[in-house]
């Protein structure tokens, strides 16, 4: 039998017996409180910050390129540059990199679950193919930017606009290929709990940004394109000290085992998990990006447009907590199930979706004290700082939400369960909530207040929905689907059984 292909069984943690794994489908009882003589609910407390600290300076990091870029070319640039590149950023956004994200995900649930099945050098294989993957879909995604100029024409963009939007974009291409190597090795890694060389890198990047931004924009006048060249070159610069980093360090080798043809025999499990796990990211991600193009629509459009993008760029940056505390809980509960630990599992989505809530309720709160505040950081205008300052409650309210749904959302990605999550957020922001903003917004005539209402309800439905999802969750179930996904488990044959 090919040894390429062969389901080898893995070294199973110690609670495969019979005995062990019914204790582990039952309540954490006294018998389990104390680890090390620390209570349990601390010790994953202490798991879950060591893991979530760093993932949202990462997160931070990669949305500081980005503003900085668009500062850059703000400032050095006409408003003409600035409303190109903006639309050739969100254009890139929706269509590039929210997919090599999305598409990347689907390594939380089988890296982590490999990992904790001690299956190591399934991680080095799934990181290839996800490889694989990102690299043939950014090849698609090319061929549609290469036609940005015509698809922007098309739908009724200012032709000037749509020929700079179109050049701005043929310097972010190759920032594609970038994010499609990097963000599997960001996963990678994430799975192994190994983010302080994510934190390091991201912030060494970020400072090697603001410098290629300067050199790019301001001393060589490359003009605002230099805005896209620099991005490109600091994303291929994360990689560059990313893969150095960790194929340098020698730390991660029981992981990664070299380049090998085994990953195009994972392709197929890979692609069957990472469309849901796509669509599951962009489904939402998208909403916010219809919601902007909804404002554009709204009588004195650019007051509107403005309100909403403050609102979205305060947002954005808040949401990087519960980002850093899915990415732990992911990282937890893919590990504990592979491991076979289905009570740890459950214990550690509890606990990070108690400290997300906590976090949600702090950043809300203070939403709402520096409301009249966050506007003048953005505008000068009058109306505009008090449209912000009118819709900042129901941002703040929005931003609890999101630390709910953010932890509930990483823990579907743990087990595994992205079909599901992706026809819940399908049905809460296309069914439910852009129909409902839609509405409010223009046949009720509540303009900007009205779109967010509606996202609003779609956060709610989506909320509810992920809350019975978890509440029903079989946590033993979902061990042995981990077990049986990362080809650990122990009903299925050995190469030497399967060979006889």
């Amino acid at each position: 039998m090919d040894s390429n292909i062969s389901m080898n069984v893995a070294l199973l943690p110690e609670s495969t017996n019979s005995e062990e794994q019914e204790e582990n489908q039952l309540p954490l009882t006294a018998k389990h409180v104390e680890v090390d003589g620390v209570p349990l609910v601390f010790a994953e407390v202490s798991k879950a910050f060591q893991l979530a600290w760093p993932l949202t300076v990462y997160s931070v990091a990669g949305y500081a390129i980005v503003v900085i870029t668009f500062m850059f070319v703000g400032r050095h640039g006409g408003e003409l540059e600035l409303s190109s590149a903006a639309i050739a950023g969100s254009f890139s956004a929706v269509t590039g990199f929210s997919v090599t994200v999305g598409l990347a995900s689907t390594m939380e649930t089988l890296c982590g679950q490999a990992y904790g099945a001690k299956k190591y050098h399934m991680l080095g294989v799934y990181m290839q193919a996800g490889w694989i993957v990102g690299l043939a879909v950014s090849v698609l995604v090319m061929i549609l930017w290469l036609n940005m100029e015509s698809v922007l024409k098309a739908v009724g963009q200012d032709p000037q606009i749509a020929r700079m939007a179109a050049e701005y974009l043929r310097y972010t291409m190759p920032g594609l290929f970038g994010a499609a190597l990097l963000q599997p090795i960001v996963k990678y890694l994430q799975s192994q709990s190994v983010v302080i060389p994510l934190l390091v890198c991201s912030c060494v990047a970020v400072t090697f940004h603001a410098v290629a931004c300067q050199l790019a924009i301001v001393t060589f006048n490359f003009g605002f394109t230099g805005g896209a060249a620099a991005t490109t070159t600091s994303y291929l610069f994360l990689l560059i000290i990313l893969a150095i980093y960790t194929w340098g360090s020698g730390k991660y080798r029981k992981t990664w085992d070299g380049f090998t043809l085994e990953a195009f025999h994972y392709v197929g499990d890979y692609v069957k998990l990472a469309l849901p796990s796509t669509c599951m990211m962009c489904f939402e991600f998208w909403t916010v990006e219809l919601l902007v193009l909804a404002a554009g629509l709204l009588p004195k459009p650019e007051l509107q447009v403005s309100i909403l993008t403050i609102c979205l760029y305060t947002t954005n940056v808040a949401y990087n907590v519960p980002i850093g505390l899915s990415a732990a809980v992911s990282t937890r509960v893919s590990n504990e199930l592979g491991a076979f630990r289905p009570a740890a599992a459950k214990l550690s989505g509890k606990v990070i979706l108690a400290i997300s809530i906590c976090c949600a309720i702090c950043i809300a709160s203070s939403m709402v004290i520096f409301r009249h505040v966050l506007g003048k950081a953005f505008s000068t205008i009058e109306e505009v700082v008090l449209g912000v300052a009118s819709l900042m409650p129901l941002v703040a309210l929005s931003s609890i939400f999101d630390g709910i749904q953010g932890v509930l959302s990483g823990i579907a990605r743990g087990c595994g369960r992205q079909d599901i999550g992706a026809i819940i957020n399908l049905t809460a922001f296309y069914i439910v909530g852009l129909p409902c903003g839609l509405f409010l917004g223009f046949m009720q005539q509540m303009n900007v207040k009205g779109l967010w209402m509606g996202y609003l309800v779609g956060q709610l439905m989506q909320t509810l929905l992920l809350v019975l999802l978890v509440a029903t969750t079989n946590w033993n179930k979902m061990a042995e689907a981990a077990l049986r996904r990362v080809h650990a488990d122990p009903l299925l044959p050995t190469s030497d059984t399967s060979e006889q």
